[in-house]
């Protein structure tokens, strides 16, 4: 099974605000052309399951509109998390550790999964269970916030495979995890 990451970050690599805010996002994708998702809803077609932190799903969550659909979502977290009704069919809770939970879906016949939320990334990552980041890097300082990535035991090598720039200014770098280092 193939983990993948999706995010964008600003170009000091925070993905939110220290409070979990995203105005920052907010205010750049005012400036993305209408019909442009830069990717996402074909990076979504590629998927077949999303795993996600609490904190992560709380956020989107509060967007009120689910933009899922019913893509199969995993939500990671040691605490109980409500689900609501309108998505008990697609959205579970599991306290798994990644490399459980890895073995769980790709036993169940899943191909592909999008790891979503900074922790839930970090953790995969140390465990080696990412395979590929498509980052998207928004034109703005923050100056502190939540980093995309944390500590870890030791390097991961990448290897570039794409990058893309957009008018409007964001830039797209895809990267595969490279296992031979």
């Amino acid at each position: 099974m193939i983990g993948s990451v999706f995010i964008a970050t600003s170009l000091d690599g925070f993905i939110a605000r220290e409070d979990g805010s995203l105005d920052w996002l907010d205010k750049a994708n005012e400036l993305v052309p209408e019909g442009e998702d830069c990717g996402f809803f074909a990076f979504m077609d590629s998927i077949d399951a999303l795993v996600m932190g609490r904190n992560t799903y709380e956020k989107v969550l509060s967007f009120g509109q689910w933009v899922y659909g019913e893509t199969r979502v995993v939500v990671l977290s040691r605490n109980s998390i409500v689900i609501p009704e309108n998505l008990t069919e697609w959205v579970e809770h599991s306290a798994e550790t990644p490399d459980a939970l890895f073995e769980r879906l790709s036993a169940g016949g899943h191909e592909r999964i999008y790891v979503d939320g900074g922790i839930t990334i970090q953790q995969f990552l140390k465990a080696g269970l990412i395979n590929d980041i498509c980052l998207t890097v928004i034109p703005v300082i923050l100056g502190k916030g939540i980093a995309l990535f944390g500590e870890l035991d030791k390097d991961v090598d990448l290897r570039h495979i794409d990058t893309k720039t957009y008018d409007f200014g964001f830039t797209q770098s895809v990267y595969e995890v490279d296992d031979s280092a």
